[in-house]
């Protein structure tokens, strides 16, 4: 019996989740499926530029296994770009925590709110809110 895999943490829920080569209609195109989290490997190790050993700490997994998802990750965008298919984001064994730095809007969900800790606000860079909350 296989043992379950383990949820990936991921902390950028990516807001676009599809792209595609420019003048290609889409009904002509072929699609590469790039997972949430092999996208989140994505952006801790090229994007961040963090070890393989503190981009697996990140997202709770060992850094062999996050070798792993981030060869997967890169021959899915390298094959999409070379052979010109669409890339789509979804699925994959992950959840979201959205708490990274602290702070958690409570109008928009977003994290990464920036606080004033002076004048006492906190304001969402996103939605311009100040329904924060400290985590």
């Amino acid at each position: 019996m296989v043992r379950p895999k383990k949820d990936r943490i991921v902390r950028h829920n990516p807001d676009v989740v599809y792209f595609k080569p420019r003048g290609i209609p889409l009904m002509r195109l072929e699609e590469v499926t790039l997972t949430v989290d092999e996208c989140e490997a994505i952006r801790l190790a090229d994007l961040e530029n963090l070890s393989q050993e503190d981009a697996g700490e990140k997202m709770g997994i060992s850094r062999a296994t996050f070798g792993r998802i981030i060869q997967q990750a890169r021959k899915n965008v390298a094959d999409a770009i070379i052979n010109g298919k669409a890339i789509r984001i979804e699925g994959g064994n992950y959840r979201i925590d959205m708490q990274e730095n602290g702070f958690l809007c409570s109008f928009c969900g977003k994290d990464r709110a920036e606080s004033s800790e002076s004048e006492g606000l906190s304001e969402c860079p996103v939605c311009k809110g100040y329904e924060i909350k400290r985590q």
